[in-house]
């Protein structure tokens, strides 16, 4: 990515800091990806993106900058990226997978931060990563008590919205959601100069609309007997869907469906037959944090479907496309987004739900249940979810780790004990 160097000092990118990262991901993207057999053509679409992952996109995002469009930075599956996008603007992910990051974190968060949180603040002060040093502005969220912290701490070095995120899902929490879309929908336009109008708001609801249903194609061919796709291929599509331009991830998806299905109808399978399914549940696996599909894979087990903000609650559920005036819209919004089950949301019964129901529709052996070390509310949910599955007559097995790899020879042998015991 050598080509790209300019355009990081323009951003003011610690260069020297930024190497060693660069250095490092090749290498354990080749270990975990490249090193599978029988892939899905593709899949090259995404591994290309990889290898220009600091380079390629932001490129894009700053020459969109210099046609005056504004960049949107989010950290959460309840920012609805359509109400930027009606106003010209752009979304990128900005979530941090990486242990690189976290010492950043760590300057100014307690160490007993959840990585996620810790790895997020440290691209952006450590100014190692580009998605971070170029959005305009952060939208952020108060789906957690850590996240609500770091956000006063970000915002003191880059301009910071924060939603109001309801905790429960009465009529009157949908009708907040709403309202704060509305306001939400304010800030764009201050920000991209640009006003959200309902045809603008049509036209980016079905863009979006259009992504999650090319997500899905991908996600049901994993129902299939004879797996097509690994999960850690479904993982990287969905990581990088956070951050792809929204109608190329759509056309690139649907591409790969194509030959999913195809490769369905042709009885191929990446895994040998009786390999035992597993359904991830828990919390969100951004880029690159790839640790755990690899020790399932690796370890007899194939990743056929993620509960997940990195996952189904990205795509399931779209968002009703008959509306005709904003108010009708932002409600319509509000109505999709709030069907999500993030933990943060009391009582959650839905999220216990749709476990059980997605291990049943991808025929899953068994569950495992991760939690990101000091991430307190997925980690006591935890106790419900495994509750309710063992009453189902699921196998679970719950788990809780980091970025580190210091607990990944202790994660394999559970891990491992886990598939055998499931026959």
């Amino acid at each position: 990515m050598s080509d790209y160097v300019k355009m990081w000092e323009d951003l003011g990118m610690d260069l020297e800091t930024h190497d060693q990262l660069c250095q490092v991901l090749p290498t354990a993207f080749g270990d975990v990806y490249l090193s599978q057999e029988n892939r899905p053509e593709g899949m090259g679409f995404w591994d290309f993106v990889v290898s220009e992952i600091h380079g390629i996109r932001p490129s894009e995002l700053i020459e969109a900058q210099k046609n005056g469009q504004k960049v949107f930075g989010t950290f959460c599956v309840y920012v609805p990226d359509e109400v930027v996008i009606a106003a010209n603007g752009i979304v990128t992910g900005l979530c941090g997978g990486s242990q690189f990051w976290v010492p950043g974190g760590e300057k100014v968060l307690p160490k007993n931060t959840c990585p996620l949180i810790k790895a997020s603040v440290g691209a952006r002060l450590d100014r190692t990563c580009p998605f971070f040093r170029i959005a305009d502005m952060y939208v952020g969220e108060t789906t957690c008590d850590g996240k609500k912290k770091a956000y006063e701490i970000l915002a003191e070095d880059v301009p910071v919205h924060v939603m109001d995120m309801p905790q429960m899902k009465r009529a009157e929490d949908y009708d907040k959601w709403a309202h704060e879309i509305e306001l939400f929908a304010g800030v764009v336009e201050e920000q991209t100069g640009n006003k959200v109008t309902p045809e603008k708001l049509a036209e980016a609801i079905k863009i979006i609309n259009n992504k999650r249903k090319a997500l899905k194609r991908v996600y049901d061919a994993r129902k299939a007997d004879k797996l097509p796709i690994s999960g850690k291929d479904a993982l990287l599509m969905m990581q990088i869907a956070f951050f792809d331009d929204p109608v190329r991830c759509a056309e690139m998806c649907n591409k790969l469906a194509d030959e999913l299905d195809q490769r369905i109808a042709d009885g191929v399978s990446v895994f040998p037959e009786g390999t035992k399914r597993i359904l991830l549940t828990g919390t969100p696996l951004a880029i690159p944090n790839w640790k755990l599909h690899h020790i399932i894979e690796t370890s007899g087990a194939a990743v056929v479907c993620e509960e997940m903000c990195t996952g189904t609650r990205y795509f399931e559920n779209l968002v009703d496309e008959t509306q005709t005036t904003l108010e009708g819209q932002y409600k319509a919004l509000a109505d999709r987004y709030m069907k999500n089950n993030c933990a943060c949301f009391t009582p959650n019964e839905g999220r216990i739900d749709d476990i059980i129901r997605l291990a049943k529709e991808y025929k899953a052996d068994g569950v495992i249940d991760v939690n990101l070390k000091f991430c307190s509310i997925y980690d006591t949910e935890g106790f419900f979810v495994e509750r309710a599955l063992k009453e189902a007559g699921i196998p679970v097995l719950g788990i809780e780790t980091d970025y580190t790899d210091s607990d990944a020879e202790q994660l394999k042998t559970r891990i491992e004990a886990f598939i055998e015991m499931l026959g």
